[in-house]
């Protein structure tokens, strides 16, 4: 028999406030932080953005806050320099280069415009002082060092930065040098940017933590961050960029209580605006939305009758914490209901699929979870089923 029940998750339900409605307000009513431009799709219905590109994710459960324009190939100015640094840090971490080795600067890598860390050709410098050349001070000049360090030259290095996309789950960019520098063939999409980020902080933390410094002084000139959301001490990385095709953009991670999101916005038309509107989406990101654990690996969702077994139940578990991003004001919209086919019969062996959890609502995301049996259930002997039967049969279960 296939039952459906409603799951009593008291503690994961408890203060699910009033629904709201996905559709904007009124003009002139609004209640979202974010500035008025063209929609973005969220969980909560369209809102407005003045990025041109936007993607916002929460870091644990990779659920999408604000989605506008994300697999659209884009320009991604020195926001292309995470990539560069993906690539540096592996060789880091392998051993393959170390923070203390110096480099010598090529005359092609002194000469490079725009942002620059003012490197001088001929010269050794430290490798430690590079990454935050191009981390701190976005230093087209430290990136080339940097390339050519790994890959010989410039192009061989984008040669390595397009592979490694393509492992990493990049579907959307191309690369063609190491800077950022416009080229109309290096393109990536915000989407991709924000995964790019999501890895180098997982597989980087002990490199990432360069991102958080304010300033760096070398040569003889301080420069501060250029990231407008770690020098205000609300983001702890990653990177700005700017190009006149793809105008001002960032990639940003906060971490607040306990929560991690990461965002990246892109083609706002200034500074002031790109950091307006970082702080304006960071904080509506936060305010909205919240992680719930629906439950955790091992705990006992419900016991499910057993047909001819030596246990007359199985627990029924979820093998792993189940952690889901809701909408704060949208949470009493939730439903969620255990289905599982009862009695089963035995033998039943643990971690055997015997239920789905189903997630649904207004605002959420729709979920389908297997729920797993949490022990073996031996068959019965023999004349244990005989007699198991016999009883059923005259008891008139």
């Amino acid at each position: 028999m296939k039952l459906s029940r409603r799951l009593a998750l008291t503690a994961a339900l408890a203060g699910f406030g009033s629904p709201v409605f996905g559709a904007r307000p009124p003009k002139g009513k609004r209640k979202d932080p974010i500035a008025t431009g063209t929609p973005g799709e969220t969980p909560l219905g369209p809102v407005d953005t003045v990025a041109k590109w936007a993607f916002v994710q929460d870091f644990t459960t990779g659920a999408i806050l604000l989605d506008k324009r994300s697999d659209e190939p884009m320009p991604p100015s020195s926001m292309t320099k995470l990539m560069t640094m993906y690539l540096v840090y592996e060789r880091l971490k392998k051993g393959q280069l170390k923070l203390t080795d110096t480099l010598t600067v090529s005359a092609r890598a002194a000469a490079m415009g725009g942002s620059r860390m003012f490197i001088e050709v001929g010269k050794p410098v430290v490798v430690e002082d590079l990454v935050r050349g191009v981390i701190v001070q976005s230093g087209n000049d430290a990136a080339v060092v940097l390339a050519e360090a790994v890959a010989g030259s410039e192009e061989k290095f984008a040669e390595l930065m397009n592979a490694k996309g393509k492992e990493i789950g990049l579907t959307h960019s191309a690369f063609r040098n190491s800077t950022g520098w416009p080229d109309p063939e290096q393109f990536m999409s915000a989407r991709d940017i924000a995964t790019l980020a999501r890895r180098i902080i997982v597989d980087f933390p002990e490199y990432y933590k360069y991102d958080s410094e304010r300033t760096f002084r070398y040569n003889n000139i301080d420069q501060p961050n250029r990231h407008p959301m770690v020098q205000a001490g609300t983001a702890d990385g990653l990177k700005t960029g700017h190009t006149d095709a793809g105008g001002f953009g960032l990639a940003a991670s906060s971490s607040r209580d306990g929560r991690r999101m990461i965002m990246v916005l892109n083609g706002m038309k200034s500074m002031h605006e790109r950091a307006l509107e970082a702080e304006r989406t960071m904080n509506w990101a936060f305010a909205n939305f919240e992680n719930v654990t629906l439950f955790s690996a091992n705990e006992v969702i419900d016991n499910i009758p057993v047909w001819l077994g030596t246990d007359k139940t199985v627990p029924m578990v979820g093998g792993h914490d189940l952690v889901v991003t809701l909408p704060k004001a949208w949470r009493q919209t939730a439903s969620i209901k255990i289905n599982y086919e009862a009695p089963l019969k035995a033998p039943i062996v643990r971690g055997q699929p015997v239920g789905t959890l189903v997630l649904r609502g207004q605002g959420v995301p729709n979920m389908d979870v297997p729920l797993l049996a949490g022990v073996d259930v031996p068959r019965l002997s023999l004349p244990m089923r005989g007699f198991a039967v016999v009883s059923h049969y005259v008891s008139g279960g």
